[in-house]
């Protein structure tokens, strides 16, 4: 299992996931109305290191985080 958090705006409570890559994970998390606006605004962290390969393979343990763009001043 694959744990997904979701930070900051998003306002969606973390998952458990059985899924084998990245490709895999966003089909699933498209299916959610709350969370597929945020997909193509968002960064992707597996274990707290930014990645972008939708091939990128996952194993059980693995940490994703859903990163919103944040803006400051």
């Amino acid at each position: 299992m694959v744990k997904v958090e979701f930070l900051g705006p998003i306002g969606v409570k973390p998952m458990e996931l059985d899924v084998k890559n990245l490709g895999q994970l966003k089909d699933i998390l498209s299916q959610n109305d709350e969370i597929s606006k945020w997909l193509k605004l968002c960064a992707v962290a597996l274990n707290d290191e930014i990645i972008n390969d939708i091939n990128t393979e996952l194993k059980s343990g693995d940490r994703i985080c859903i990163l919103p763009p944040v803006c400051g001043g």
